[in-house]
């Protein structure tokens, strides 16, 4: 049960907050303080500060205008320092971070009368890595990046020099704290990527650099933040290291998810192993001819030289049997292709890059010749990998040594190198352990499929396996773990129902669900209008053709708007085929990025003139246009997903072998979040009004449309 101190502490901080803003009380938002409050302060320890109850996740889906970011951090910043825990604010966007830092904690402290100390965290990944970048400079010989894939560009030109020495100034002037972020420009990550570093090749704070280190230091602000604000990425970053790595230890920590529908898919994208074929022979044949001279300086450290005399042999030996099994590896991928002819669910065709196409295996089960590659490339990878670790594990120890055998600097270059190769290694060991056995599992089912890539017309394969949920491990290795969370979003039902974020993201139905009202007046401030002449968007041309007949007819050529669709492909064609005049009027996604995009679209509006926005999925989710800026929302179609995407694919394939029906248990509920989505970009503040429109008269005649339209907000209808 809530604590009574700290219940009026809660209290008190939210009068005083609205007192100093001149705000009135929202209905949702004091029912989001008080279900967050209710959960977290129902936790309870045991003497050595450990959690001993369960019910400890507050699961809360609340809209745009709520004021979510008050209400979680009202709520739980109060519990937190009770219990002796500390807060860590997760969110999925630069946007929300930087709002949540700079203006909302900053807020809380100023008008809530708060006491409480905030950071940032970032992965090291962001951060200058002061030693690289100094190798870079003092010497031509780039041994610090090696590229794996094509599309990486090892030289050095004369305009990156120029910016390496710019920043090297500006870090010797104070003028740059070495956080990409922070930059004034655009860095490309080839760029970056040689100048920043990871926990592989890292030294640590044997580092000569550690006392100026840009990562270091701001690690140092984590122990005394109560409230550290990071993302999603660098939370399941940390607990793949085990926990505690680089954030507060899980059972330490009550975890804030903002933006939280994001969750399951960006655990998806950290528990995938993927490797591409063709370029891993090649890194692996890197070492050929470079390892003698890489390792020379360090001739006087004896036991390391003894060690790595068989770099070379063992690296070729893992090479060797990948080439002997290069043509097995493409009469595989001819077979998938052919039997794409039979069976659309195994193949996809990406029409927006016509350069990859993905293959997939039904049921993640692979040829059996191919299981027997990878048992014998997780042979011989674990002993790449084990040689590599001890190489890494030496180095570590000459660097940790007061008075090195050899010069600090070339224990250092090589550090670099076996750790790159240590992380590449360790990749490919965990694909191909996917790829050993890859018997049906039912209760933990994986996806596995290969790309077939072509860069600058050199085709490779690559290979991936991805579990289709990620519920089972952020069970295991978040929710099982941590002292408390929250998760909280504008769209974490489907259907009204909690369902599907419950199977994707692994919460317990034990856990706290609840939906809090917007403070939007739907019904008279937004209409939803599907056109009389809507046609079935599962006819793509005749639907095509009605938007390029009807969109000049419903748009104000004088107001804001944003038309979303589904395909590039059919926006290409709509814009194509639309009158010059109206043509002068878009502005089309993939012409410019994004926010400058945005930024023209309201400079044109703010100039009187009208504007419009062609956008596809990524405009249907964190796009802010309030007020004038977007006034009519025209939607192509319901966002299906795109059904032989190898991920949906293999989720609806083992949906319909447990009996169950994969296209109202899935795909449906997924577009009706997607749609949900897209309509909450029309009100975006509470004075905000005008008119949402579906051009797919599906939603009137088929039989879940109703289940769609019933899941949307209350708007003014008129259908039809």
């Amino acid at each position: 049960m809530l604590n009574k101190d700290v219940k009026k502490e809660i209290q008190q901080a939210y009068s005083k907050f609205l007192e100093a803003r001149e705000l009135k009380p929202r209905y949702g938002q004091k029912l989001m303080i008080a279900e967050i409050a209710k959960t977290l302060g129902s936790i309870q320890l045991n003497a050595d500060g450990e959690r001993q109850t369960e019910g400890h996740l507050c699961v809360i889906e609340a809209g745009t205008g709520t004021g979510k970011t008050v209400s979680y951090l009202l709520a739980a910043l109060p519990v937190a320092k009770a219990l002796g825990k500390k807060v860590v604010l997760a969110t999925a966007t630069v946007a929300l971070q930087e709002q949540v830092v700079l203006k909302d904690l900053p807020d809380l402290i100023r008008y809530a009368d708060l006491k409480f100390n905030f950071c940032l965290a970032k992965g090291r990944g962001r951060y200058m890595c002061l030693s690289k970048l100094d190798k870079i400079l003092t010497s031509s010989d780039d041994t610090q990046f090696i590229p794996l894939y094509e599309d990486e560009h090892s030289e050095i030109s004369e305009f990156d020099t120029k910016l390496y020495t710019s920043m090297m100034e500006k870090l010797g002037e104070g003028k740059w704290d070495g956080d990409r972020d922070n930059w004034h420009d655009e860095i490309d990550q080839p760029v970056w990527q040689r100048v920043t570093t990871d926990h592989r090749q890292c030294t640590g704070r044997n580092c000569k650099f550690v006392r100026q280190c840009a990562f270091f230091n701001a690690r140092e602000l984590l122990d005394e933040a109560d409230c550290i604000v990071a993302n999603h990425d660098l939370v399941l970053a940390d607990l793949a290291l085990g926990g505690g790595a680089i954030l507060p230890a899980p059972e330490e920590t009550i975890y804030i998810f903002d933006e939280g529908h994001h969750l399951p898919d960006k655990a998806l994208n950290h528990f995938a192993s993927h490797t591409r074929y063709k370029s891993t022979i090649r890194w692996l044949g890197q070492s050929e001819g470079q390892w003698s001279n890489l390792i020379e300086p360090l001739t006087d450290a004896s036991y390391f030289t003894q060690i790595a005399a068989p770099t070379e042999a063992v690296f070729k030996n893992v090479r060797s049997l990948m080439e002997a099994h290069l043509p097995h590896m493409q009469e595989w991928v001819y077979a998938l292709e052919a039997s794409n002819e039979k069976d659309n669910d195994r193949f996809r065709r990406d029409d927006r890059q016509e350069s990859s196409r993905q293959l997939r295996f039904e049921q993640g089960v692979v040829p059996a010749a191919m299981e027997y590659l990878a048992r014998e490339l997780v042979d011989a990878f674990l002993d790449l990998s084990m040689h590599l670790g001890k190489l890494h594990k030496e180095l570590e120890t000459l660097i940790e040594d007061d008075y090195p055998l050899v010069p600090r600097v070339d224990i250092e270059t090589v550090h670099g190198a076996v750790g790159t190769w240590l992380a590449r290694a360790d990749g490919n060991l965990s694909l191909w352990k996917s790829y050993a056995d890859t018997k049906v599992i039912e209760n933990w089912p994986i996806a596995r499929w290969i790309t077939v890539t072509t860069f600058n017309d050199v085709m490779d394969y690559e290979i991936v396996s991805s579990p289709i949920l990620a519920s089972k491990a952020l069970e295991k290795d978040l929710w099982s773990r941590c002292c408390g969370a929250v998760v909280t979003s504008a769209t974490l039902t489907a259907l009204n129902s909690f369902d599907r974020f419950k199977i994707r993201s692994g919460t317990y139905d034990d856990s706290h669900y609840s939906v809090v009202p917007s403070p939007f007046d739907y019904p008279n401030r937004a209409v939803l209008r599907i056109p009389s002449f809507a046609v079935e968007a599962n006819f793509a041309a005749d639907h095509t053709d009605s938007m390029i007949e009807y969109l000049p007819e419903i748009i104000d050529k004088k107001a804001g708007t944003l038309v979303l669709f589904s395909s590039r492909k059919q926006m290409l064609e709509v814009f194509d085929q639309l009158p010059a005049d109206f043509r002068m009027l878009i502005l089309m996604q993939g012409s410019q990025s994004k926010q400058v995009l945005v930024s023209d679209h309201k400079k044109r509006i703010d100039e009187g003139s009208g504007s419009i926005i062609f956008g596809l999925a990524s405009f249907a989710e964190g796009v802010d246009l309030p007020g004038k800026y977007c006034t009519h929302v025209i939607i192509a179609k319901i966002p299906f997903a795109v059904p032989d995407d190898p991920l949906e694919a293999s989720l609806a394939e083992w949906v319909e072998s447990r009996g169950g029906n994969s296209f109202m248990q899935i795909t449906v509920p997924d577009a009706a979040m997607r749609l949900v989505q897209a309509c909450g970009r029309l009100l975006r503040t509470e004075s905000d009004k005008g008119v949402v429109t579906i051009m797919d008269k599906r939603l009137i005649t088929k039989r879940y449309g109703q289940a769609l339209l019933n899941s949307l907000p209350p708007f003014k209808r008129e259908l039809g």
